[in-house]
């Protein structure tokens, strides 16, 4: 059982192990080196170029004002130094758009004023890290990704403020659930222990959750989004949308003393003095979410629901659809309350907007583009538009304006993606066409697509001629299905690995373009190590008994456990008196919370803690059974029994197809 309970692994959405990503770089530069854009992929790319709106210069202003002081070498090392290949020039490898997000997103490089009484480090992370003025001291808004990363930007901060340096750290604000928003506490916590820490609406069984159950999946898939095993340089990662990149380390959890709008979707609180009016926007960017108003200094914090560009209606790596009209409309409540009065609006990512007019206008502008994502979508579906081609269509139907504000592009979400997202959400994955209802499984597929279409040689023939033409969107289509058919052509393999390339190239969103470059490294060298996973002692602390058996129901093989028959236990958790009464019945493993224990074969006590120690391999449950720590009483092969049918995930899962000497 404590083997299989270890293998529990839960991802901050955003983090990357630190032993992979310490020498992922070494590892793929003897391998791997992306190839140089076709003349084709060169010109699209210029043609793009001569579309945007390079005239509008006003967000590199914004990024840059008000700086106090730059980084300084410590504390730029932890990620700047991997983007100094971004120069003024746009290669042909990159899309021109994506390139100019990531010139922007070089400018954000150190401590910078965001007006009296607040300020942020930028750069060193993909959040910012916020400080604002209380009557005693410093509340912290959203505090990066990793505990390095919190400690080295803190303290570059006070060593550099022109006020308040000697004053400590009183309270500590998460926005929302994602990593990279609340990873860094625990430095906070260890420099500061006397911090008060206040969260947005059911934080923690939002981080706890939303990654659990399908966490090996996800990982994988977000190794791809985010490009964890590319090399930083022109062929590879330039950006990740919402700033350069992220920092490495552990990423930590303090749970929140205070979490807020549990009942309202409004809640003013005084923290140190300071009066903030908190907006619930749980289900747009992230499942618990705020936004926050400070009226004394008329500044509005807008946390992830605005940044500079689109954000994810539906995120790449894997999760739940998001609500893009619920999105639209918390951006235009914050609108309609403050919009009269604000004077500045800062934001988790990206810089602040500055002046009454441009943070109405910003507003406005991301909130009609959400909107636009979402009413367009269904006006397109109901009038028989299907999801494969709903991406395009959207396209169509996006006026110029919108299309000219730089703060709408699709750097992280596109419209492609996004408008797919709000189709399921309301449709699901089926167009109803009835070809598409049961279609075979994809390799069986794939066989009898190459065989129709006359053989793996007449299709790799037409490729080379598509290709040759730039024709990259149909020649991956078809090269997919030869290689998922015949694994070993080595001459597809590599023409698909060139086809990823070049549509990564042209790729204005950054996921796009790592997903298309990591499939094309990986039908070159293979699998490689890097991808983002966490197996955090705060994170794990926080969950409880019954979404750890959740989880473990997810990795029972049914077979297996239906010839076991029927197995009961009580799990009851020593320190709080709870109990969970699970069962493996019929191959599949449940449970509930009870008021008291139920009849069973088996009966554990444990307290929590020791169970998170289970988890994190620090001790095993033979070991607490036999110092006394743990106590079984009835049958005590039953845990045994049930661990037998747990399986063991594969990180390392098939995407593209792998030759048959995987």
């Amino acid at each position: 059982m404590q083997k299989s309970l270890m293998t529990l692994s839960i991802i901050a959405t955003f983090s990357l192990s630190a032993s992979a990503a310490e020498h992922e770089h070494e590892h793929i530069s003897l391998h791997y080196q992306g190839k140089p854009a076709t003349q084709q992929t060169a010109e699209v790319n210029k043609a793009t170029a001569a579309t945007l709106n390079y005239t509008d210069k006003k967000a590199f202003e914004e990024f840059s004002k008000n700086l106090i002081a730059e980084l300084d070498e410590p504390t730029a090392a932890i990620l700047r130094t991997e983007f100094s290949f971004i120069g003024d020039k746009t290669p042909d490898t990159v899309n021109p758009s994506l390139y100019r997000q990531a010139q922007l997103n070089m400018v954000s490089n150190g401590l910078y004023k965001v007006t009296d009484g607040i300020y942020q480090v930028r750069g060193t992370d993909l959040s910012n890290l916020t400080l604002i003025r209380g009557k005693t001291g410093w509340i912290l808004y959203d505090v990066l990704l990793t505990k390095e990363a919190a400690k080295l930007s803190l303290e570059f901060a006070l060593k550099n403020l022109p006020e308040g340096n000697d004053l400590p750290v009183v309270a500590m604000i998460y926005s929302h659930s994602h990593a990279d928003h609340f990873g860094g506490s625990r430095a906070i916590k260890d420099m500061y222990p006397k911090v008060k820490v206040y969260g947005s609406n059911n934080i923690t069984k939002e981080i706890v959750d939303e990654n659990v159950l399908a966490g090996n999946a996800m990982s994988r898939r977000a190794a791809y989004q985010y490009g964890a095993t590319l090399e930083r340089n022109d062929q590879g990662i330039v950006d990740a949308a919402l700033a350069k990149g992220l920092s490495k380390g552990e990423v930590t959890y303090v749970k929140p003393d205070v979490t807020l709008n549990g009942k309202d979707k409004w809640e003013t609180l005084t923290i140190d003095g300071i009066d903030m009016v908190f907006m619930d926007a749980s289900g747009t960017e992230a499942a618990s979410e705020m936004a926050t108003y400070i009226p004394s200094m008329k500044a509005l914090w807008t946390g992830e629901l605005t940044y500079h560009g689109m954000h994810n209606i539906y995120t790449l790596r894997g999760a739940k659809v998001r609500d893009a009209i619920k999105w639209s409309k918390d951006i235009n409540a914050l609108l309609t309350r403050f919009g009269d009065d604000a004077q500045v609006l800062f934001e988790a990512h990206s810089a602040p907007v500055f002046g009454n007019a441009d943070v109405n206008a910003y507003l406005r502008m991301q909130r009609d583009n959400y909107g636009l994502v979402h009413n367009q979508t269904l006006r397109l579906a109901n009038n028989g538009v299907g999801i494969q081609d709903i991406g395009d269509a959207i396209q169509t139907t996006i006026p110029k304006a919108v299309r000219d504000t730089w703060y709408t592009n699709g750097y992280h979400g596109t419209y492609s993606h996004n408008a797919k997202a709000v189709y399921n959400m309301y449709l699901g994955y089926f167009d109803m066409n009835p070809a598409n209802l049961n279609p075979l499984p994809t390799k069986e597929e794939a066989k009898k697509f190459v065989e129709y279409m006359g053989g793996a040689k007449a299709v790799v023939k037409h490729a080379k001629a598509d290709y040759a033409q730039g024709e990259y969107r149909f020649v991956a289509t078809a090269l997919n299905k030869v290689i998922m058919a015949e694994p070993d052509n080595e001459k597809a393999r590599q023409l698909l690995a060139d086809t990823y390339e070049q549509l990564g190239y042209q790729a204005e969103g950054a996921g796009w373009r790592n997903i298309y470059l990591t499939g094309a490294q990986e039908l070159r060298v293979g699998i490689q190590p890097g991808a983002p996973k966490s197996a955090s002692a705060d994170i794990l602390g926080e969950m409880d008994i019954s979404t750890l058996f959740d989880f473990l129901a997810v990795k029972v093989d049914s077979i297996k456990a239906a010839e076991l028959g029927l197995i009961r236990l009580n799990v009851i958790n020593s320190d709080t008196k709870d109990t969970l009464y699970v069962e493996l019945s019929n191959g599949n493993l449940s449970n509930i919370k009870v008021d008291k224990p139920m009849e069973a074969d088996t009966n554990l006590y444990i307290d929590k803690r020791y169970i998170t120690g289970i988890l994190l391999g620090k001790v095993t449950l033979k070991d607490l059974l036999a110092n006394g720590t743990a106590k079984l009483e009835g049958d005590k092969a039953a845990f045994g029994k049930i661990a037998s049918t747990l399986v063991k995930f594969d990180e390392n899962f098939e995407i593209v197809p792998l030759p048959s000497a995987k």
